[in-house]
């Protein structure tokens, strides 16, 4: 259940409740907004729970929470998450792109894509150290190795990073080095992974699941945020459907009904929906008409020689162009390129 405070409560009244609600057993959420502060009372709810919060002096209504997902519904929380990422806003009117290698090959090969994806505008540098590969002769990627060139390269070029965790032991290893840890599609519903990721103070990217629903991919949202780390980004990257001229079909609907439903950042992955360079272009754009906060797109500069994903990979002069629409589309649905 939420409790809605009234205009201009005290801090004091907000506190009182706050106590309440963990007297009752449940786990309080404070999200204070522009005019009103809404507290979330998460856990085992009852009637009579209800009416003795009603009574307490400072608080305007309580009520339930229909969504199944509790913290990442709009219920909860009105207004768009905005998350700041080493001076990159994620969320609300901004829009920040996302470019980089599939995995990380060598330093050399990560500063070349680095500096091309930045020339073009992206300020967020991705790069697979770790590789959930469907055939377990193809190659993983260069683990710690690989972690610490992305941070290097990073560091060097003022970008934030990104790079996937896939195993529990492994998210304060991550964590040391990367700004953002992506949650992968094969990975969305590993609750020993969310609850870990969780624990962290480093946001989010959760992908979602190849066939998942919508519901399904919130309420994995929802494991994270349990763990009280409130800075998630969904991100859509195709889901599997009959079709078999892309690698996945790319469920553009699912913006605006995230969106609806949930205050947290919706980012687009086109290059592994697609599975092919020549559709990347047209879908990066088409999510950022939908209402996407963003899209995450593979870039590699000799995409033949790439030892992975090389086919869905753009190159930097391709990136570039690509850069050079969504500057020209994310005005028109009230966005501004980071």
């Amino acid at each position: 259940m939420i409790v809605v405070m009234k205009q201009g409560a005290s801090q004091a009244q907000i506190a009182h409740v706050t106590e309440r609600i963990k007297e009752m057993g449940l786990t309080p959420h404070v999200s204070q907004g522009q005019f009103r502060t809404v507290i979330g009372a998460i856990g085992e709810e009852a009637v009579a729970k209800q009416e003795m919060l009603r009574q307490i002096e400072g608080v305007e209504q309580v009520l339930q929470i229909m969504k199944p997902y509790k913290l990442c519904s709009r219920e909860f929380h009105a207004e768009d998450t905005v998350i700041d990422i080493r001076g990159i806003k994620i969320g609300g009117t901004h829009c920040a792109v996302i470019g980089g290698p599939c995995t990380i090959e060598d330093l050399d090969m990560l500063q070349t894509i680095a500096k091309a994806v930045k020339k073009a505008g992206a300020r967020i540098l991705r790069g697979g150290a770790f590789k959930p590969r469907t055939s377990p002769y193809a190659f993983q990627g260069l683990g710690k190795q690989g972690l610490q060139m992305l941070c290097d390269v990073g560091k060097s070029l003022d970008m934030a990073t990104i790079t996937e965790v896939m195993d529990p032991r492994d998210v304060d290893l991550v964590a040391q080095h990367a700004d953002i840890l992506q949650i992968g599609a094969r990975n969305m519903q590993n609750y020993n992974l969310l609850r870990e990721v969780g624990q962290t103070n480093k946001p989010v990217m959760l992908k979602r699941g190849l066939a998942a629903s919508i519901k399904e991919w919130l309420m994995s949202a929802e494991y994270i945020m349990s763990g009280g780390n409130h800075q998630v980004i969904l991100c859509e990257r195709g889901i599997r459907t009959f079709e078999t001229e892309t690698r996945f079909t790319l469920d553009i609907s699912c913006i605006p009904v995230a969106r609806i439903d949930s205050h947290l950042p919706v980012y687009v992955d086109p290059s592994h929906a697609a599975g092919r360079r020549d559709l990347i272009e047209s879908m990066a754009l088409a999510a950022i008409a939908a209402g996407a906060h963003g899209v995450m797109v593979e870039v590699h500069h000799c995409p033949d020689k790439a030892l992975c994903d090389g086919p869905q990979a753009l190159l930097p002069e391709q990136f570039q162009r690509l850069m050079d629409q969504i500057r020209q589309v994310a005005p028109v649905v009230g966005k501004t390129v980071e």
